[in-house]
């Protein structure tokens, strides 16, 4: 939908790993050093670690468009939790072998055979192993194994290990992978991306869909962004896709840093317990006012006091008193919440302004130069309707407040 609006080619922070959009940022670059001199090697494991949504999956995407199919052959394993039996199967498989007789011997003396027939071709092979902390320590020590595979002094097989930071940690300190953790040559744990590499990366992904400067992107959002993030490239792809969305749906030409507030609120309230609808009115982006305050009035009727049980005579001058400040109370509250949604009305309305400002400028500033657009007439008829709606929305505002304070019969209220 927002690629359609905006002119891309193609959805700019989609979630697959994709080597088309990829982004050398510090900690990338280091592991792709990491990689080269261990893939130089032509022997052992290397291990490359990182958060989730770190991008290591990108990371190898990239890897491989650069490796020589004629020189190197890789096999793949996206492991799920396998034992040593079933991660030789799964090894034989990746590399095309016809395994399925479930007989360990068998296929490890097929995983030989093929080794030894691409070496006296001229190719080595590699493993990589995707989501390595979900192998038991027999799948891993059967890699280590599998390493052993020789032709005379030259090895066979080199792996390459792609897994969470718990991996890292696994790898580090366990007793039982210390044989393997000596044959691992090169390793790198991917850092979150620093806050000046949001910008680079944002626009990178833009450019390679088309972006031709709209939407337009307020300056103030970097920061926030990389805040909300922790600079990990799959968060800031979920949130910027949320963005971009918002800004379709409200046919924004500018992303400014009061819609990513916006989006990451309500990310965050995705994954938190259902509020309240009562106790917080949030006005719609469109003509707010008028529904919030619609909405606190019915809050107030539903919350008028049940008639009052039987009490003791010596209670009943407490009760009443009682009643008349939960009616104080209740008032008091609806009021705050008028004053909430009256302000919150302004402030929509300004913040639509400063927009329509904005384009004015940009309509301005492209006559100047004698380059206006073709649908300038659209546009223009665009803006004076949303004008004519924003005056409409703040007259039923004034119209609203003016009938609750006369319903309460109370100069104080006004």
């Amino acid at each position: 939908m927002y690629e359609e609006f905006y002119g891309f080619s193609e959805r700019p922070f989609q979630l697959t790993p994709d080597p088309a959009f990829y982004f050398e940022s510090v900690t990338h670059k280091k592991a792709l050093s990491y990689l080269g001199y261990g893939l130089n090697q032509g022997e052992g494991f290397i291990v490359i670690t990182g958060e989730v949504g770190s991008g290591k999956s990108t990371l190898v995407a990239h890897l491989k468009q650069k490796l020589d199919d004629e020189r190197l052959t890789v096999g793949e394993v996206v492991t799920s939790a396998l034992d040593g039996e079933e991660m030789i199967h799964v090894a034989a498989r990746s590399f095309g072998l016809d395994v399925t007789g479930g007989d360990k011997a068998a296929d490890l003396a097929a995983i030989e055979l093929f080794l030894h027939e691409e070496a006296r071709n001229g190719r080595r092979t590699l493993l990589i192993v995707d989501e390595a902390q979900n192998l038991s320590i027999g799948a891993l020590e059967e890699l280590r194994m599998l390493s052993n595979f020789q032709l005379g002094s030259h090895p066979l097989l080199q792996t390459l290990l792609l897994g969470q930071p718990e991996f890292k940690q696994l790898l580090a300190h366990s007793d039982e992978l210390e044989q393997l953790r000596q044959r691992v040559i090169a390793a790198h744990h991917l850092e979150p991306m620093q806050p000046g590499e949001i910008e680079p990366y944002v626009m990178h992904r833009l450019n390679h869909v088309g972006w031709n400067g709209n939407p337009e992107i307020d300056s103030g959002i970097w920061v926030k962004l990389h805040k909300a993030t922790g600079g990990i490239p799959r968060k800031i792809n979920q949130v910027m896709t949320r963005l971009l969305l918002l800004g379709a749906v409200e046919e924004q030409a500018v992303l400014e840093t009061d819609m990513l507030e916006a989006v990451i609120e309500e990310m965050s309230g995705d994954a938190a317990p259902v509020e309240d609808a009562t106790s917080k009115v949030r006005p719609d982006r469109e003509g707010p006012a008028a529904d919030a305050i619609a909405r606190a009035k019915d809050e107030a009727r539903q919350a008028d006091i049940a008639p009052a049980t039987q009490t003791p005579t010596g209670a009943a001058t407490q009760t009443a008193a009682q009643s008349a400040s939960e009616v104080e109370a209740r008032d008091k509250g609806l009021l705050d919440h008028q004053i909430e949604a009256i302000e919150a009305a302004f402030a929509e309305r300004d913040k639509h302004l400063m927009a329509m400002r904005s384009e004015i400028d940009r309509l301005g500033k492209q006559r100047a130069t004698g380059n206006l657009p073709e649908d300038i007439g659209a546009r223009l008829a665009a803006i004076e309707s949303r004008l004519d709606e924003q005056e409409s929305s703040l007259r039923n505002v004034l119209g609203m407040m003016i009938d609750y304070f006369e319903s309460q019969g109370s100069r104080e209220a006004a």
